[in-house]
């Protein structure tokens, strides 16, 4: 006879997917390719725990695949780009800004494709896993990675392939995305969880433009939230999508709860979110 088929384990339930986030978030050394394939697994019913631990070993198998030896910066960047840029084909297009898939880590790794950030982390992860000495930098408009001591500025774009950057590339970057110049503050690693929070911004901000998936900007603003360091306006912004998806009285009860949070501050604008809470009480009438 033959031996039945392991089963599948079962995929979490939201609220379960939203506690192992919590944890991930506040621990010691937060697991920033895990808390990637959490969102992923928030937005795609697909991906279960053996996906999770999937995605984990090809980044792993990734990592084993780059040479052993390097020293400098420049060596690691190299490699990386020619194992992730050239043999394995990750980078981005202007097409890739469209697709919520981008946005999940699961997905640019089927894919070879995705938002700058995504690609970034992929670089990270692999690096990282390899005994690189490797950053994220979160320049305005596009996130690239970093190798080295960051007062050597060795910078690569994983959105192009890997192209090396060099210090005037960033300047031209900021520039053409601000208007601005480039700042010492914009080259300073970006740690996991600050990540993380770019990366739902990312995923509500694609959500923002689309109101059939008020569901996609809901979850993401409840993982924001779960994280440490979150702006405050999120709540604000949780309550205003409530109400958009019908929830009009648990909506209008965190608009009020927001209120009283900022009312010593900004009185005025604390007024403003209780005459929306009662506007959306009155939606039931």
């Amino acid at each position: 006879m033959n031996p039945e088929p392991a089963e599948r384990p079962e995929r979490p339930a939201r609220e379960e997917l939203c506690r192992q986030f919590a944890e991930e978030a506040r621990a010691e050394r937060p697991d920033l390719a895990l808390l990637c394939l959490l969102v992923g697994a928030m937005a795609d019913p697909a991906l279960d725990p053996h996906g999770i631990d999937a995605a984990q070993i090809e980044l792993d198998e990734l990592a084993g695949r780059l040479p052993y030896g390097k020293r400098d910066g420049r060596s690691w960047a190299s490699a990386l780009a020619e194992l992730l840029g050239e043999r394995c084909g990750f980078a981005g297009s202007s097409a890739d800004y469209q697709r919520l898939e981008s946005s999940l880590l699961h997905q640019v790794l089927r894919r070879r494709r995705g938002l700058p950030i995504l690609l970034s982390v992929v670089w990270i992860e692999v690096a990282r896993r390899a005994g690189a000495p490797v950053y994220g930098v979160a320049l305005p408009g596009h996130f690239v990675v970093g190798f080295g001591d960051p007062a050597e500025r060795v910078l690569a774009d994983p959105f192009d392939g890997g192209r090396p950057m060099t210090g005037q590339d960033a300047e031209l970057l900021v520039a053409g995305a601000t208007g601005e110049p480039l700042e010492e503050s914009m080259l300073v690693p970006a740690r996991p969880l600050e990540i993380v929070l770019r990366i739902l911004n990312n995923v509500r901000a694609w959500a923002a433009t689309r109101p059939e998936h008020t569901d996609v900007a809901l979850w993401a603003v409840d993982l924001s939230l779960l994280l440490p360091s979150h702006p405050a306006r999120l709540r604000y912004e949780r309550a205003q999508l409530l109400v958009q998806s019908g929830q009009f009285l648990r909506g209008a009860a965190e608009m009020e709860e927001y209120a009283e949070v900022i009312a010593g501050i900004e009185p005025a604008a604390a007024e403003a979110v209780r005459h929306r809470a009662r506007a959306a009480r009155s939606l039931l009438n």
